[in-house]
């Protein structure tokens, strides 16, 4: 990787707590409960849901081990890329940046369109009926502004949007609570043969996907004032409190209705379900504040991966694997505002065809967009975790448990995740039209591409080559404080 000066390098500006916010956001946890959290009850195994986020929750908290060894000793936008060049060699990292890129760009193309979706559906509600485009399009230019700035601006905008939509879930949580007692926490719902019930796999993969973005936090090390502490740091914050709050909120939601009626209830009103606990629990006024907030959230989600999708880009801008006009850093932002603004380009133009094609937003664009995402994020955490095993494979500091045992174990969850949402690809995006359910083809291609392309390189460009993904790693030392080693990367290939 070029050196870089003062001028270009990106700001340093993120604490512990504003990378969390970025974090959480990416997770939509308002948007997941309402959204996913149904549907795992009408198709999945009902009552026995929050257990399956307790079960991913430990699965990537076990993946976190490691990742947050590695985060350690590696600072660096590129993410998966990096880590994956580290540990597995540069033609393996550049086809895992590639399937990156194609992977967060999706996601944040789904937001964007199941923002305008629902925000045309709440408008509707209130007597505002306007075209999903034109609040679709407000979400963008909001986005693109923040996104052009430094990166505190968002997560300070982040910071207030994940509070308020955390809250009026709590508020509803304690409603439930103070009404029903223990009632509102049936013990069945992790009873085994309630959890083991068919329809687990899909659960499971609801689980799992409701995750997305939690991985972000290596992606602002360059950023942070004290990376090496706040990525690891934040990435434990961020999958404890997605699960307890997951978990719970669920489970409140299946003591509100009764766990024998959960399934039949959730397969009626589906998006509406938690609407309708806040009619009965709360009031209408607070319903019509989390319709509301439903929108924020997804706005928030769909900011949150606009920066993580234009970091892969800068990374892979900077180093030219992208064009490398990517890689420019504002000169008094101190942001990646060019990958920021290619990354709006791409998701306009693709909401742009599916409007003019006459495609629903929520039914075509978000479902497809965000199974894509979602399988490419999955596919590259589980590589991720093979990973961090061969870096420290031949490391003095490996560890028997952070640095092998936790990671392989976290690769056999999100191994099992990816395959659940190959096997249930057409479930998740709702759809058996083939060119959606081909889309998984889509990533591998790209995959290959991307590893063709590293060879290349090599071949063609060996001292372009001998700068992808170069990182200083940070050594252990004897004293307090660790020692910085610019170590060789090891190929691989």
């Amino acid at each position: 990787m070029p050196a870089q000066t003062g001028e270009s390098q990106l700001t340093k500006a993120l604490t512990t707590p504003k990378i969390v916010f970025l974090v959480v956001a990416a997770a939509a946890p308002l948007a997941a409960m309402v959204g996913t959290v149904p549907l795992a009850f009408a198709i999945g195994d009902g009552p026995g849901f929050p257990a399956m986020f307790v079960f991913a929750g430990l699965t990537l908290g076990l993946f976190s081990v490691g990742y947050a060894a590695m985060s350690r000793r590696i600072v660096n936008a590129g993410g998966f890329y990096t880590y994956l060049s580290c540990g597995l060699g540069k033609p393996v990292a550049v086809a895992g940046g590639v399937v990156a890129v194609i992977a967060y760009n999706a996601v944040t193309i789904g937001l964007a369109g199941a923002f305008g979706y629902f925000a045309r559906l709440i408008g509707q509600a209130h007597g505002v009926d306007l075209p999903w485009e034109l609040y679709a399009a407000v979400a963008l230019v909001l986005m693109a502004v923040l996104g052009y700035r430094q990166i505190d601006l968002s997560a300070k905008v982040l910071a207030i949007l994940m509070v308020a939509e955390i809250g009026i879930l709590a508020v509803l949580d304690v409603a439930v609570l103070a009404d029903r007692g223990f009632s509102a926490l049936p013990a069945t719902s992790f009873a085994p043969h309630t959890v083991l019930a068919s329809g687990i796999g899909i659960s499971a993969m609801f689980a799992f996907i409701s995750y997305i973005g939690f991985e972000s936090a290596a992606l602002y090390g360059e950023e942070s004032k004290n990376p090496r502490r706040s990525v690891p740091l934040a990435t434990y914050l961020s999958v404890i409190v997605i699960t307890v709050f997951y978990a719970l909120t669920s489970w409140v939601a299946i003591g509100a209705i009764g766990a024998d009626k959960v399934q039949a209830v959730a397969g009626e009103q589906l998006g509406d379900l938690f609407f309708g606990l806040s009619d009965d629990f709360l009031t209408s006024g607070l319903t019509t504040v989390m319709q509301i907030m439903l929108c924020t959230s997804l706005f928030a989600a769909t900011l949150a991966l606009h920066n993580a999708a234009n970091r892969y880009m800068f990374a892979l801008g900077r180093e030219r694997v992208l064009p490398a006009w990517l890689g420019g850093v504002h000169p008094r932002h101190h942001s990646p505002y060019r990958a920021s603004i290619a990354q709006t380009v791409v998701t306009v133009v693709v909401i742009a065809i599916f409007s003019i094609a006459g495609l629903d937003p929520y039914l075509n664009l978000a479902t497809a967009m965000l199974g894509l995402g979602t399988l490419g994020i999955v596919a590259l955490q589980a590589a991720a975790a093979v990973a961090v095993v061969a870096f420290f494979r031949n490391r003095p500091d490996r560890h028997w448990w952070r640095t092998i045992v936790a990671p392989v174990l976290g690769f056999a969850g999100l191994l099992t995740a990816s395959i659940l949402v190959v096997k249930n690809f057409a479930l998740m995006t709702g759809t058996t039209n083939v060119l959606v359910t081909a889309l998984p083809w889509l990533l591998l291609g790209a995959a290959v591409v991307g590893a063709a392309y590293a060879l290349w390189i090599r071949s063609a460009r060996p001292e372009r080559y001998a700068g992808l993904a170069a990182v200083t790693v940070r050594e252990e030392s004897t004293v307090d404080e660790p020692t910085a080693t610019v170590v060789p990367i090891s190929d691989a290939a």
